[in-house]
């Protein structure tokens, strides 16, 4: 692997975080099957692996008004998405394809 390449290709993040007394989170909007189904796309189309995809879970990203959030790097791509077939589309579209997934762009004054 040459000196200046990355260790993952693409690594995208799912915020998994749950706030207590009810406040909005991603955890309420069935983040972890999100991870999980991501992971499990990425896994089986080959994408796992050093110089490949990385799947990890993260906490509050901060960006809870636009939830349930996920962040793509290197690019720093932010989605909000809602079920399965979203997670296939940035599966399939973003971290294979390296193409962005425009109609599940979180927009970029979401914050929490």
């Amino acid at each position: 692997m040459p000196e200046n390449k990355s260790y993952y290709e693409r690594h995208i993040f799912f915020c998994l975080n749950q706030r207590d007394g009810g406040e909005a989170c991603c955890a309420q909007h069935k983040a972890q099957a999100a991870f999980d189904r991501c992971k499990s796309q990425a896994k089986s189309l080959g994408l796992l692996g050093v110089g490949k995809v990385r799947v990890n879970k993260a906490g509050c990203l901060d960006r809870c008004a636009g939830g349930p959030i996920a962040v793509v790097y290197p690019e720093a791509v932010w989605y909000s998405y809602v079920d399965e077939s979203d997670i296939d589309e940035i599966v399939q579209s973003h971290l294979r394809d390296g193409v962005v997934v425009q109609r599940l762009l979180t927009p970029p004054d979401v914050g929490r």
